[in-house]
């Protein structure tokens, strides 16, 4: 999660990071967000399954949940010499995400597939509304 820290500098109000998402880039390879173009808001409280592929089955990593930013940013631990090469998926499971606010919706999850190699960062998120969704390599 994003801490943000205000501070007045000359009449003027700066924001600056103190811990959480920018920090968790090095300690962490990978990372998500949701945003709901529906609403123009992040989708938050979004169960979040990270997989991986294991001489070709899928294997359950970790879930976690989106936070009211609508980001997970402790994914893929980057410490030490761990190698987290491979192939990967997110699952977002949107029909709670939308049933919490009375909408239907056509797609109960959203599953993204995406290559990890070497020990950069990688940022995958979503746009989401109830009736579409896109992906991107963020940064």
């Amino acid at each position: 999660m994003n801490i943000m820290k205000a501070a007045a500098l000359g009449g003027v109000l700066a924001l600056t990071a103190t811990a959480g998402y920018a920090a968790d880039q090095s300690a962490y390879q990978l990372s998500s967000h949701i945003l709901d173009i529906s609403t123009g808001k992040p989708a938050a409280n979004v169960d979040v399954r990270l997989m991986k592929q294991v001489n070709g089955n899928w294997k359950l990593l970790d879930t976690q949940k989106t936070g009211t930013d609508g980001r997970i940013g402790e994914f893929l631990p980057n410490q030490g010499n761990i190698d987290n090469a491979g192939t990967y998926k997110l699952i977002f499971e949107t029909s709670p995400y939308f049933s919490t606010q009375g909408v239907e919706t056509f797609y109960p999850y959203v599953e993204v597939n995406f290559k990890v190699e070497g020990d950069k960062h990688y940022h995958v998120p979503i746009t989401l509304s109830a009736y579409g969704y896109s992906t991107y390599r963020g940064s």
